[in-house]
This record gives structure tokens, C-alpha cells and sequence, in this order.
């Protein structure tokens, strides 16, 4: 146990970085291109991982915590609300996944404005 939770620290520092070195590369002044790619890229990347390690066994077991956790967790946790409403979506519980995916996102910007709101308010 000790040693899964130092491997997720180790490669969630290292998605962290990844992250970090992507986003001010890429940039973006007046759009996240930074942001959307890595999104896009880490939710590419759990896709395969989730294929290659959960269902087909090309890696062992022990892989899943170690990328999708820690780095893939680190690099962007877009990838792991995807991987979610997908898995939803792959049972056939359309309802779900459409409430999970709307729900998220609403709540999510909703929350972020709130967190503003106060933080402004009591300067």
C-alpha cells in the first residue's frame, strides 16, 4: 500500500510538471489552448491506458494507479471525469452520464464563480 501511494506521488508530481511545462508552451493570450490540449491529450491517453491495462491486461494491474492516478490524474483530471461519463455512457445509462456530464460542468463553473464571488467579497 505504502509503496502504490509513493509511486502515485512520484508520477503525480511528473504529470504535474508535464502539465505545467504543456500549458505555458503551448500558451494561448486570448483562448487556453495550453489547457483544451492537455484535456484533450490526457483524456486521449486515459482512454488507451484504460484499454491497455483494464480491459486488455498489456500492463499489468499495477500500472492503473501509477499512470491513471498519478500521472494522468496530475496531468489533467478532465481525463478522469471522461473516462467516468464514458464508462456510464459504454453500460447504456445514457440518463446518467448526460446528468453526470451537464451536472459537472454546471456545477463546476457555478462553484468556481461562487469561490470568486466570496474571495472578492471579503477583501
Amino acid at each position: 500500500m505504502l509503496k502504490n501511494i509513493v509511486l502515485i506521488a512520484c508520477a503525480g508530481a511528473l504529470g504535474a510538471l508535464c502539465r505545467y511545462g504543456m500549458v505555458n508552451f503551448i500558451g494561448g493570450r486570448y483562448f487556453p489552448w495550453g489547457t483544451m490540449l492537455v484535456n484533450v491529450l490526457g483524456s486521449l491517453l486515459m482512454g488507451l491506458a484504460f484499454v491497455y491495462i483494464v480491459e486488455r491486461g498489456v500492463f499489468p494491474p499495477e500500472f492503473k494507479p501509477l499512470i491513471m492516478t498519478g500521472f494522468l490524474g496530475a496531468f489533467t483530471t478532465y481525463s478522469a471525469f471522461s473516462l467516468e461519463a464514458w464508462q456510464l455512457f459504454d453500460r447504456g445509462d445514457f440518463l446518467s452520464a448526460m446528468a453526470y456530464i451537464i451536472g459537472t460542468t454546471l456545477l463546476c463553473l457555478l462553484s468556481l464563480f461562487m469561490g470568486v464571488f466570496i474571495a472578492r467579497s471579503t477583501l
